[in-house]
């Protein structure tokens, strides 16, 4: 009997782009569905934090946005979409059609980008509470191996560093904008398959991480400066 290999998961450069109404306009919305057996990490505000998740979207709305339900609204997104499970689900006032893509032996990432409301992390002000304003700049990662939970947390920091690193070098002047978020997917760890402990800059998966979240920023901000 012939045993029949699953189809991979289709890769982060195949991510749809998809559309939805908003205000009497019509909006890009960027679907990734790898399925089930994949873990993510993000700071998303639709299903943030680690856990299984099988799929992303990120949302373009019009600026200003100002609704009070970002959860519902981007739940109600991706079942327009027709995806089903648990996801993620940012969302940016910035272009989702301009979308960049970078890959670095295996890591993926893709940016989609605003930096017109941008600064350093660290001001003398008090902040603000309750829900943050969509994301300027939205970075999803994917990687083709399992990471423990202390290495995907390891992952997100990389991919900011990533990030800061090509706005400095664009002479941006700003470590990102104050609604940045990010996704970071990979496996679930397969019976007997071990997960890899690190994702630092210089640990082998950490450093494509980076060098593919690099590019795709740089490329993603260099003409909005």
């Amino acid at each position: 009997m012939l045993l029949r290999t699953p189809p991979a998961p289709p890769a982060l450069a195949d991510a749809l782009l998809l559309g939805h109404e908003e205000d009497g306009r019509r909006w890009p919305l960027l679907v990734w569905a790898p399925g089930p057996g994949t873990r993510m990490v993000s700071s998303a505000v639709l299903g943030g934090g680690i856990g299984a998740r099988d799929w992303v979207v990120n949302a373009q709305v019009p600026p200003g946005y100002s609704r009070r339900d970002p959860v519902a609204h981007l739940g109600a997104l991706a079942a327009g979409a027709g995806l089903v499970g648990a996801g993620v689900g940012l969302m940016t006032a910035a272009s989702v059609g301009d979308r960049r893509f970078a890959a670095d032996g295996g890591a993926e990432a893709v940016v989609t980008a605003g930096i017109g409301v941008r600064g350093w992390a660290a001001v003398p002000d008090a902040g603000a509470v309750g829900a943050p304003r969509p994301g300027t700049i939205n970075i999803i990662v994917s990687l083709p191996v399992p990471l423990t939970d202390a290495a995907l947390v390891n992952a997100v920091a990389t991919a900011t560093e990533a990030k800061v690193q090509a706005l400095v070098e664009l002479g941006a002047d700003a470590s990102g904008t104050p609604t940045d978020a990010v996704c970071v997917a990979c496996p679930a760890p397969g019976a007997g398959a071990a997960a890899e402990p690190f994702a630092g800059p210089r640990s082998l998966w950490g450093a494509r991480l980076a060098r593919a979240v690099h590019r795709a920023t740089r490329e993603a901000c260099a003409g909005l400066l």
